[in-house]
């Protein structure tokens, strides 16, 4: 079969989406680019919020309407969450997020048979982590390893923890092998991703926790760049920074989610941690790593955030001087406890905050940036784009230059001379 896949949502999907190219390569089928002639589209779907259930349901239509006699496939977290929602879209397979082998068994029988199936599990009933092939095809400069699956913080504006089911761990030894394989095949970078990393290892209640995988997975490559996916606050104690300090590979970029600098917004969502337990958090990962970049997500407009509350939060957030944000305007998510609780913010009133929230983070970001301008540090180079080779240092700061070379999954010494937007601009170092 010529198979091509459209991938909506997180960095887990992402993951998920290359393990499932390796597992159809590997059985014979040919890869091709979604926006061209296929015999089987499969679309790996997000439902983090109603937008992305929309924008599934408009790329299944999409496919449909190119390829009419082609096999449809859907697959992730839409059909896991809101199957009945798919019901006319003319799909012939619906599978949701567990058991990604069989899946491919099924698209194989579909395509053969010509028989619709729907095939989906209750993800809350789910004990075995899945394990994958990591990584990804060949080309690329950073590999995903999924060391994790599943949430159990039921935060009241996300659907994910009925998607994805409990918490289940890629054991250490497999993390340890495949990053060692990673490393063989040529990847300058591991990234360390799940649906909440923070809880690797918990459904064991054999104390270990995400620390132990961390120096596990820098020991067994030693010669990659190992970076973080989003932790939770609680994860940065004295004792994880003090043995994370001592790892020359792992990136000092840390991703800390957040969501509301307000503790009554904070209690609303039902997160497990107030502003005191994150800036605590902040403060000891700047005592243990120089110039660590910490990054975090925002939600503005939550139900019942009044101005007095936004305030909070944009006083907290200068206060923690993040070095890069993402702003999100809640988003109504139906079937979560958020979706139903009075005060719902009006849309006018939310893009207001974000943009407000926006033009405070970049100046943080800026400020940041400048902070280097003027130093040596490596990047990793990816790509080439509008004549600048684009990369990433250590910190996940974006750089660009000139030059003549192929520096595609390379290491160089650059010396930074200005910042554009949030973008370092350098030279090679001499």
């Amino acid at each position: 079969m010529r198979i091509a896949f459209y991938t909506l949502g997180c960095k887990v999907n992402q993951y998920e989406t290359q393990a499932l190219e390796q597992i159809v390569t590997a059985r014979g089928h040919l890869l091709v680019p979604f926006e061209g002639e296929a015999d089987t589209y499969i679309i790996n779907t997000c439902t983090v919020t109603a937008v992305s259930d929309k924008k599934s349901r408009q790329v299944i239509r999409r496919a449909r309407k190119r390829a009419p006699d082609a096999v449809i496939a859907v697959c992730g977290c839409y059909p896991q969450t809101h199957p009945a929602e798919l019901e006319g879209l003319s799909i012939d397979l619906v599978s949701g997020t567990g058991d990604r082998a069989g899946f491919v068994d099924l698209l194989e029988r579909t395509w053969r048979e010509r028989q619709p199936i729907t095939a989906l599990d209750d993800a809350l009933k789910r004990r075995a982590f899945e394990v994958l092939p990591a990584g990804g095809l060949e080309g690329r400069t950073r590999a995903m390893l999924k060391v994790e699956d599943g949430c159990v913080n039921f935060c009241t504006y996300c659907i994910i923890p009925y998607a994805r089911g409990p918490i289940r761990s890629l054991p250490l030894e497999k993390a340890k092998e495949q990053a060692a394989q990673l490393a063989a095949e040529g990847y300058q970078e591991l990234v360390l991703t799940g649906i909440e990393i923070s809880s690797w290892g918990q459904e064991r209640k054999d104390g270990t926790a995400l620390i132990d995988l961390v120096e596990g997975v820098c020991q067994a490559a030693p010669g990659c760049r190992v970076r973080l996916g989003s932790l939770e606050p609680r994860t940065v104690t004295r004792e994880f920074c003090t043995r994370a300090a001592r790892l020359d590979n792992l990136c000092p970029h840390f991703h800390l989610s957040m969501q509301s600098g307000c503790d009554a917004t904070l209690k609303r969502m039902n997160r497990k941690y107030d502003t005191e337990r994150f800036y605590e958090s902040v403060a000891l990962l700047r005592d243990h790593f120089e110039d660590s970049a910490i990054t975090t997500d925002m939600i503005v407009g939550f139900p019942g955030e009044t101005e007095a509350e936004f305030g909070q939060t944009m006083d907290f957030i200068q206060r923690c001087a993040f070095s890069a944000m993402h702003i999100f305007p809640y988003s109504r998510r139906p079937g979560t406890p958020a979706a139903q609780m009075a005060g719902q913010v009006p849309k006018a009133i939310k893009e207001e905050r974000a943009r407000r929230g926006a033009a405070v983070a970049a100046q943080m970001e800026r400020e940041y940036l400048e902070r280097f301008v003027g130093r040596t540090l490596p990047v990793l180079f990816e790509e080439e784009r509008d004549g600048l080779w684009r990369g990433h240092t250590t910190r996940y700061t974006e750089v660009a230059l000139q030059s003549g070379e192929n520096l595609h999954n390379q290491i160089r010494q650059v010396t930074f001379t200005a910042v554009e937007g949030s973008v370092l601009l350098g030279r090679e170092a001499d």
